[in-house]
């Protein structure tokens, strides 16, 4: 059977079974079946997570500015699964929550007179970037800017929200998370992304260090933890791993023609193509309990932008023991697959639901996505067969 036949027969319900089967009888971290409803010291009851879940990618960043509080409790009350962040450090060792070190198309610094003289260009894997980085902030610098809407030309209507919150340390989202936990009698699932972590490591921030550290302290380093735990680089992981983290890690991979960074900086000649194939995979199973996947090493893309063939990785990771939760569904045009874009506005929705129907006929095991309440409604049209 193809993988396009699978996705198309198997069922949601089958499909649930495969996913779990695939982590062996051991599996108890994943929210897949099986799973027991552990709980960590005074913590809410570990859930299951439902198959494919959804995670509210930088929270709910399709309305509210990113890696916010705004954004992360919008995307819980929608009922996203599992909320994400993206870690960067301070000057003084804090790891803060941002998309990147780059902080000027997140934050108000551009209005700050007195942080003028920060602007810099630094090469960061590689790449030139001009702005102004978290690196050269203590944490009380940061905590006087405000967060503004990364993409204001796409998602106009969130300006609104521009100037509203600060930026969140990660110790303030765990807090945030227990006591949202408490409130609702279950725990809040995270996803937790190390940014660039061999620059920071080369600045002597580290971030595995101070993130095991927060984790222990507030009982998510454990195989049982309501916590996923994401990189791009490998070594982050396995050094998360050598720390005593046992939560999940889930190994981001990007388009089959890239090289991790920390690949490129030991000389490694691997690429993402090498990496899933079966033996690539075994090898990620050595250090991580999934993949996550750009959705073009799903589906790619013809010349038009169009949906072709699915690729064979969704069944090749579930049968190394990997669950795949893949990146990024928007509701906008100009993210969605073009079969799927309505009218010739990219910044206009197009038909999201269709295209999700695809991703989820694949057999993924969850999905990020910057619309939770969107991702919601299609996982329930695909689970009663719509």
């Amino acid at each position: 059977m193809t993988q396009d036949q699978q996705g198309r027969h198997q069922g949601p319900g089958r499909r649930t079974l495969l996913a779990g089967a695939a982590l062996g009888a051991g599996a108890t971290v994943l929210g897949l079946p099986g799973v027991a409803n552990a709980t960590e010291s005074g913590a809410a009851p570990v859930r299951k997570l439902p198959v494919p879940a959804v995670i509210g990618h930088r929270g709910a960043s399709g309305y509210r500015p990113e890696h916010t509080f705004g954004s992360y409790q919008l995307a819980l009350d929608l009922g996203a699964d599992v909320i994400e962040q993206d870690l960067v450090p301070t000057k003084d060792g804090h790891l803060v929550c941002r998309h990147e070190p780059e902080i000027g198309g997140t934050t108000n610094v551009a209005d700050h007179p007195e942080f003028a003289g920060r602007k810099t260009t630094k090469t960061i894997d590689g790449i030139a970037t001009t702005g102004w980085f978290t690196e050269d902030f203590t944490l009380a610098e940061l905590k006087t800017l405000r967060a503004v809407e990364r993409l204001p030309s796409v998602r106009q209507r969130n300006t609104i929200y521009n100037g509203r919150w600060e930026i969140p340390t990660f110790e303030e989202v765990l807090k945030w998370a227990d006591e949202q936990g408490r409130k609702r009698g279950k725990a809040v699932w995270l996803h937790s992304e190390t940014k660039h972590p061999t620059y920071f490591r080369s600045l002597g921030l580290g971030l595995e260090e101070p993130l095991a550290k927060l984790l222990r302290k507030y009982g998510r380093h454990t195989k049982g933890a309501p916590q996923f735990l994401e990189s791009f680089e490998s070594s982050s992981l396995q050094r998360l791993g050598l720390l005593g983290v046992a939560a999940p890690k889930i190994f981001l991979l990007d388009v089959a023609t890239s090289r991790p960074y920390d690949f490129v900086a030991a000389g490694d000649p691997r690429t993402v193509a090498d990496l899933v194939t079966p033996a690539g995979l075994k090898w990620i199973a050595s250090f991580a309990q999934g993949i996550g996947p750009t959705l073009l090493l799903i589906i790619p893309r013809d010349a038009d932008g169009k949906l072709t063939t699915p690729t064979t990785l969704v069944p090749d990771a579930h049968s190394a023991g990997l669950v795949l939760h893949p990146y990024t569904m928007r509701n906008e045009n100009q993210f969605l697959p073009a079969e799927y874009r309505i009218g010739t506005d990219p910044n206009a929705y197009g038909d999201p639901f269709g295209a999700f129907k695809v991703y989820f006929g694949t057999g993924i095991d969850g999905i990020f996505s910057d619309n939770a309440d969107t991702a919601l409604l299609a996982r329930q049209d695909f689970v009663n067969g719509a």
